[in-house]
């Protein structure tokens, strides 16, 4: 809408934190699947199973890279991705509330907000406008459509408003139908998203800090609708990260199981595979239906930490009920 490329870059890079966050543990599982199914397929799995090494011995430098995973993710989740995201509603407010205005492009219909459309036939070089008509929604009970000769824009510093010369309001009576018309020589309309104060702003559930999820006083203009919302929030911020190690745990289940194939085998990558889908999407089924009835807010620990704990008992288990014979070195043959 005529906005410059750096406004856009800006905006786009307050939104890559929320996107790392989000991919992180999918790129974990990558690429702990694509490594040891590289050592499986060049038989370096098999050469270190015969020197001896046991299966936590070859898990342990995906485990330490999941854990890493898991704690860049906490960080991002607890504290960068809600500092990034404020910054980015607050200047989203601006230019909707203040820039945007001022970029009227003439010929088309500028929706300035949800509830308020502006179209200005002409527009000269000095920023007067010709040909203005307003469609306001911003009063649900009385809708009005400005007509206007002229106008200009005013008050740059502030909320934008725009002086209508020569024209006329039309409001359709809700009760006996009647339309209302009003003439006017001047007058001035705000062109913001509400009649409310322009200062301020309705907040997001993502964009507050641990500490205000925590407290008991849910903070002033929160544009949530129910308490949901908040305490789902606190527990997906908790459990995301979790899924970085039950992502990588399957991984290395797929890899480091079942025998030795010459060609390689992809049955148990692609299950892998589908096994991470089917989590994810059952992660954003759990969210919501969490939204709607908080008693279902333990199914986001059990999504995050039930595969894991499930993988490594059926990886390791074996291994310590039974340890692995060592094939012994030769300085120690007789």
């Amino acid at each position: 809408r005529g906005l410059s490329v750096g406004v856009f870059l800006r905006l786009t890079g307050l939104l890559i934190p929320n996107f790392v966050a989000v991919i992180l543990p999918i790129t974990c599982f990558v690429v702990v699947q694509f490594v040891y199914q590289r050592l499986a397929s060049d038989r370096e799995l098999t050469v270190m199973r015969a020197a001896g090494l046991s299966q936590f011995a070859l898990a342990r430098p995906a485990i330490a890279m999941a854990g890493l995973t898991m704690v860049a993710c906490l960080l991002l989740d607890l504290w960068l991705v809600p500092a990034s995201f404020t910054q980015f509603r607050q200047f989203q407010f601006e230019i909707r509330n203040r820039l945007a205005a001022f970029l009227l492009q003439e010929g088309v219909f500028n929706t300035v907000s949800d509830n308020m459309t502006i179209y200005v036939r002409t527009r000269d070089s000095d920023g007067t406008l010709h040909g203005i008509m307003i469609e306001d929604g911003r009063q649900p009970n009385s809708h009005a459509t400005i007509l206007a000769q002229s106008g200009r824009l005013v008050g740059a510093e502030s909320a934008p408003r725009v002086l209508l010369i020569n024209g006329s309001r039309q409001e359709l009576d809700r009760q006996n139908g009647r339309l209302n018309v009003l003439t006017f020589a001047e007058n001035t309309i705000d062109l913001v998203q509400s009649s409310g104060n322009t200062d301020q702003r309705l907040r997001d559930v993502g964009e507050l800090s641990l500490t205000e999820l925590l407290s008991d006083n849910p903070p002033a203009l929160l544009s949530i609708g129910n308490e949901g919302k908040l305490r789902v929030e606190i527990h997906r911020r908790l459990t995301s990260p979790l899924t970085a190690v039950s992502f990588a745990m399957i991984a290395l289940y797929a890899s480091l199981t079942g025998g030795f194939q010459r060609h390689g085998g992809l049955m148990r990558p692609m299950a892998a595979v589908v096994m991470v889908v089917a989590l994810l999407a059952l992660g954003l089924a759990f969210t919501n239906l969490a939204i709607r009835n908080t008693a279902l807010i333990p199914l986001l620990w059990l999504h995050a930490v039930l595969p894991g704990l499930a993988v490594v008992f059926a990886l390791f288990a074996p291994e310590v009920s039974q340890p692995a014979l060592r094939m012994p070195l030769p300085s120690e043959r007789g």
